[in-house]
């Protein structure tokens, strides 16, 4: 089973990808009428949960700190400020990221959680909740790309 979720988290990431790889600088930070958010926030914020759901940030040191303040869930551009990493930068950390996740030990999606993270009690759910999670923000990228 944890090869079939890694294969999908992989198939979402490269999607994500390919989606965003050329979408013009100034249409990243357009927040089109219905919409919460940016493309720009989306990347961020599908970087920054995956860290977060599978490999334990903030406790890791794979992101910086304020990422979660800049792309944690109910987080808005509108309110951003200081140091905001450009959509180039989060790219980079998610070609980066996906490499530790496929590093994942296939036996670590056994694991039973702590304590249950949004109604998942093993690493092995948590990491199929990711995937829709990426899945959920691709397809919103995807339509804010075909408004804006």
């Amino acid at each position: 089973m944890s090869q079939a979720i890694k294969h999908q988290l992989l198939i979402t990431r490269k999607n994500l990808l390919k989606e965003v790889q050329d979408i013009p600088a100034e249409l990243l930070d357009v927040q089109p009428e219905g919409f919460n958010n940016t493309i720009h926030w989306h990347v961020g914020h599908v970087l920054t949960v995956a860290e977060q759901f599978l490999l334990n940030y903030p406790n890791s040191t794979n992101l910086p700190e304020n990422y979660i303040k800049l792309f944690g869930y109910g987080t808005k551009p509108s309110e951003w400020s200081g140091d905001v990493p450009s959509v180039a930068t989060l790219i980079e950390q998610l070609n980066q990221q996906l490499s530790r996740i496929m590093e994942i030990p296939d036996e670590a999606f056994n694991q039973t959680l702590p304590e249950p993270i949004l109604g998942q009690k093993t690493v092995g759910e948590l990491a199929n909740l990711s995937a829709f999670h990426e899945a959920y923000h691709l397809g919103q990228i995807h339509a804010m790309k075909r408004i804006v």
